[in-house]
């Protein structure tokens, strides 16, 4: 069979996108996410090599750049322009599984850990209070987990121990039922009637926690697709 892959445009893109990888390294950089650690948290399952690899193939395929940290040690990847144009294409990725690969979803595929990571960049932080505040959230099924987040100067931050300090709410949920409220197949007051999420605190915080959890992209899509099955 002869190469056309320069003449056809579908073959000349998937030599950038076409491996399983890629497409979700991508979308962790659009999520936000710009340090090698926090994309490898984000996915489970890829090997640090491997996300070097990627991560070299993306620079050199002009979608990936190398900026200097803001902390001074370190550098980060970001988007170029030509890798910000792939969002659509990101998205409507997502949106063409949800409306045809539907059944197979599953909330009971991502475990807490990496849950929390991918709940930590969708933070709505302009909700937060001033000043510095304590999420303390237990995961209680299907294992029991207990993280922090610490929100102060406009950054969230995971904590795997704890960060010596009383949290000013606390979250205890069971796995499965957070991810579906983030992913849109049930609704916050729902998973709290049912008792598989409650949240301790003064009562102003604990209204105000859904605020603070922003849902998936997908979420809208998830949920008008729920409603249809």
């Amino acid at each position: 069979m002869p190469d056309y892959g320069r003449y056809c445009p579908v073959a000349l893109g998937t030599e950038v996108l076409a491996d399983r990888w890629t497409p979700l390294i991508i979308r962790e950089l659009m999520m936000g996410s710009t340090r090698f650690n926090d994309i490898a948290r984000c996915l489970p399952g890829l090997s640090r090599t491997l996300l070097t690899q990627r991560l070299r193939h993306l620079e050199r395929k002009g979608v990936v750049e190398l900026w200097p940290a803001p902390s001074g040690r370190g550098h980060e990847y970001r988007l170029t322009p030509a890798g910000k144009a792939l969002q659509p294409v990101i998205i409507g990725l997502g949106q063409w599984a949800v409306e045809f690969l539907y059944d197979d979803l599953s909330v009971d595929d991502v475990d807490a850990i990496t849950l929390t990571w991918w709940m930590q960049r969708q933070l709505a932080l302009d909700e937060l209070p001033a000043g510095r505040t304590v999420i303390e959230l237990h995961h209680t099924r299907p294992e029991r987990h207990t993280v922090w987040f610490v929100i102060e100067h406009g950054h969230a931050s995971v904590c795997l121990q704890h960060p010596g300090s009383d949290p000013d709410v606390v979250i205890e949920a069971a796995t499965p039922a957070l991810a579906a409220v983030l992913q849109g197949t049930r609704r916050w007051a729902d998973a709290v009637a049912a008792g598989d999420i409650a949240v301790h605190g003064p009562a102003p915080l604990v209204r105000a926690v859904p605020r603070w959890l922003l849902p998936s992209p997908f979420a809208d899509d998830i949920a008008r697709r729920t409603a249809m099955a």
